[in-house]
């Protein structure tokens, strides 16, 4: 595995750990770092949500049970890095409140999808995307599809390797955890048809086949309580939990132009499934123009049918 030099990572943070928090903002990001890294490269930051009430293991619990079950994910931890076939996910046979009171012994893995559904939890979203909202703005604009996600680990469990739509702002409240992020522009880990399997599929199917050789391509990071990761669209991460319960909070969002780009890769698939070989997204600006005009056509189509919308 490649051991992450944390001087530097710290640095890119723009904040050491016991620098004192900007009054009244739960995230220190330092301007300069995200303008060079939003949305192409990880990098991590401070942030000042470990001791929120929401965060706690009770209201967590209270959570699992009250929010719709199918936005509550939850299975066995000790699982491998490669789990492309998500139905083969081992399962504890606890409740999802369950899971989380027992949460240290139990050996289980946990998401609260969508949890902006609960009131207090889409406060402190959008709190913390507010402040995100004028960095990411001048480079990326039309931030839309906020969406919070909080994840509750035993110990030493793992999060198979996958990527996900979302530009993700994932901040570590308790716990820690190591992370191996893998950029969306190396076709040696990631493949034009990978990418358009992902944006033609379900979100449910974000597992990947994970290769060895592909750990020495990684950007390794240990992420400890009081920190953040920032995770580009589509790149590639797995996890590996600490020796303690781990609680982290995802704050996701896309913007106009990843919009778009998940419009092209889902009709790329789709031409792909009858036989055509499409130019890969980037590869030439006004084909993909093209595409755009015919994914949103296709999406007003299926509306019109009501059928289901194409990602865009």
């Amino acid at each position: 595995m490649q051991p992450v030099n944390r001087a530097e990572a710290l640095s890119l943070g723009g904040i050491g750990a016991g620098e004192p928090a900007t009054a009244g903002r739960f995230l220190d990001i330092d301007p300069e770092t995200f303008r060079t890294h939003f949305n192409r490269k990880p990098f991590l930051f401070r942030h000042h949500l470990s001791d929120h009430p929401l965060f706690r293991l009770p209201r967590l619990a209270e959570l699992a049970r009250t929010l719709p079950p199918g936005i509550v994910e939850y299975n066995a931890g000790k699982i491998p890095v490669s789990l492309p076939d998500w139905e083969n996910t081992p399962y504890t046979g606890l409740s999802a409140e369950e899971t989380v009171r027992r949460i240290e012994e139990c050996g289980s893995w946990m998401v609260l999808k969508r949890a902006e559904a609960d009131s207090e939890c889409l406060d402190v979203l959008n709190r913390c995307l507010d402040e995100i909202e004028p960095l990411s703005e001048p480079l990326e604009p039309g931030m839309c599809e906020r969406e919070a996600a909080i994840f509750v680990t035993s110990p030493s469990s793992i999060t198979p390797y996958h990527m996900d739509k979302e530009i993700n702002f994932l901040l570590q409240i308790r716990g820690s955890k190591t992370i191996s992020v893998f950029s969306a522009s190396d076709r040696e880990v990631l493949s034009e048809v990978e990418l358009e399997k992902h944006f033609t599929g379900a979100a449910i199917h974000r597992n990947m086949v994970f290769h060895e050789r592909y750990q020495e391509r990684a950007t390794v990071f240990e992420l400890k309580a009081g920190y953040g990761i920032h995770i580009p669209t589509t790149d590639p991460h797995w996890i590996r939990n600490g020796d303690r319960v781990s609680i982290s909070f995802s704050n996701g969002f896309k913007t106009r132009a990843s919009l778009q780009r998940g419009m092209i890769y889902n009709l790329n698939g789709r031409m792909r499934k009858m036989g055509l070989s499409p130019a890969p997204y980037g590869k030439d600006a006004l084909r993909d123009t093209m595409k755009l005009q015919v994914g949103r056509a296709l999406n007003r189509a299926q509306k019109w049918l009501n059928l289901q919308p194409a990602e865009s």
